[in-house]
Parts: structure tokens; C-alpha cells; sequence
């Protein structure tokens, strides 16, 4: 199994730079199995957001894509997929992902008023407490 950085994701999504793109693309078409941590994950959707400048809607393609490379194994699955629905329907990623990786507890405390008005709106468990 072969782990990938942020930067060979971002790579693949940007093309950015063709040689490590294309050094990219042949690891991930010869790995037999990929590793992406959740960690990883957030740190894409950063860079793409903030040094790419690229739409949520273009985020969330890239990273449906890359999850979905049957290859791919993925760190807490199933919160990072929650992580991404939600980030569609409005909260930011980071935010997802720190709620949705809380799934086991009762509640989830903030002091931040958009995270909770949002989280409400989507019905995300656990339930938000603003402190």
C-alpha cells in the first residue's frame, strides 16, 4: 500500500506542475492499493481553496474522485464522506470534518455562531452546543 501526500493530490487535481504531475499519475495507475489520510484530505481542500482559488463545487468533484479511485483507501471513511455532504450543503470542510469525526459523542461545543447555524441546518450529529 502506498500513502499519498497532499502535494501528489494536489498535483493530480492542478496539473500544476506536468513533470510531478505526471510522476504522480504513474504511482497511483501502478499502486495496487492507495492510502489517503483524513489529515490529508483537509489539507487539500485548504491549498485548493486558498492557494487555488478553486469553487467548493470543484473541491468537491476532485475530491469525489479521488475517493472513489477503487484503489483508494481513506482514513475514517465514513466521516470523511459525511465531512463532504456536508460540505456541499454549506459548512466549511474543516468544520465537517471536526463534527463529523465526533460522531461518538453526545455533543459538540463552539463558540463559532456560522459552524452551529449551519450544522443545525443539516442535521449534523453530534448535536451543536454554542458556548
Amino acid at each position: 500500500m502506498i500513502s499519498l501526500d497532499t502535494n501528489v493530490v494536489v498535483r493530480i487535481v492542478t496539473r500544476d506542475d506536468p513533470e510531478q504531475a505526471e510522476a504522480a499519475r504513474e504511482v497511483i495507475q501502478q499502486a495496487e492499493r492507495l492510502w489517503l489520510s483524513k489529515t490529508v484530505v483537509l489539507e487539500t481542500e485548504w491549498v485548493l481553496r486558498h492557494c487555488y482559488r478553486l469553487s467548493r463545487e470543484v473541491i468537491l468533484l476532485a475530491l469525489w474522485k479521488i475517493l472513489g479511485y477503487p484503489p483508494m483507501r481513506v482514513e475514517d471513511h465514513s466521516a470523511v464522506q459525511q465531512a463532504l455532504e456536508w460540505y456541499a450543503a454549506g459548512l466549511d470542510f474543516a468544520d465537517a470534518l471536526h463534527l463529523a469525526s465526533s460522531s461518538e459523542a453526545g455533543r459538540f461545543v463552539t463558540f463559532d455562531r456560522k459552524l452551529a447555524k449551519i450544522a443545525r441546518k443539516v442535521a449534523a450529529i453530534p448535536e451543536i452546543e454554542m458556548l
